[in-house]
């Protein structure tokens, strides 16, 4: 994973709430092997008619919001399956941050493992952002780990919450597995001292 620096895009809005892990990759595209960009099925049957042309009316096709590397969404975005394929989805699409009143439990945790920053905000402020891509649609949007913010062009600024051990995990770039090797050397004393203590 790429460290997570502080990032200013515009933002596609997703006003319909309860929008699940189906909706973000339908299903029949699952078994796709992970090297094979997952970006290209995000929302596959929500751009696409059944011929393959983009659906005009969809946010993600217009100019405005094609190259967002944010998304502002309604409650409990992400609901439904577990599916991780979810996240590989936004990610390679090249989703960055996803902002939201409240996510599903199991995307939120797949978010953190894959270097997808959710960030949780209150419904009203998440309503006025809303409102302000709607209207403004080059809007541009600041998200700062390290300060755990979310700044707004007028100079609103909101804070919002996220565990420690996954900030540093999203700051460093480092997934579970990096993490685990980079601590290999107190692993190997702690082996060493717990071999000659039980001997």
């Amino acid at each position: 994973m790429r460290p997570f620096t502080p990032l200013e895009s515009s933002a596609a809005p997703f006003e319909q709430p309860n929008i699940d892990t189906d909706q973000i990759i339908p299903a029949r595209f699952l078994q796709k092997p992970r090297g094979g960009g997952f970006g290209q099925y995000l929302f596959h049957d929500l751009r696409f008619d059944a011929e393959g042309a983009e659906r005009p009316e969809f946010v993600l096709n217009q100019n405005a919001h094609r190259g967002a590397r944010m998304i502002v969404a309604n409650v409990n975005f992400g609901c439904g399956s577990s599916r991780e394929n979810a996240v590989w989805a936004l990610h390679d699409y090249g989703v960055s941050v996803a902002i939201a009143p409240s996510f599903g439990d199991i995307f939120y945790t797949n978010c953190l493992k894959n270097g997808l920053l959710p960030v949780r905000l209150s419904e009203d402020v998440v309503s006025d952002i809303l409102a302000r891509v709607a209207a403004t649609p080059d809007l541009h949007i600041r998200v700062n780990l390290e300060a755990q913010t979310v700044e707004l062009p007028d100079g609103g600024v909101h804070v919002f919450e996220i565990d420690p051990f996954a900030k540093h995990c999203l700051l460093s770039g480092l997934d579970e597995l990096d993490y685990t090797l980079s601590r290999r050397d107190e692993i190997a004393a702690f082996e060493h001292r717990y071999g000659r203590e039980n001997d």
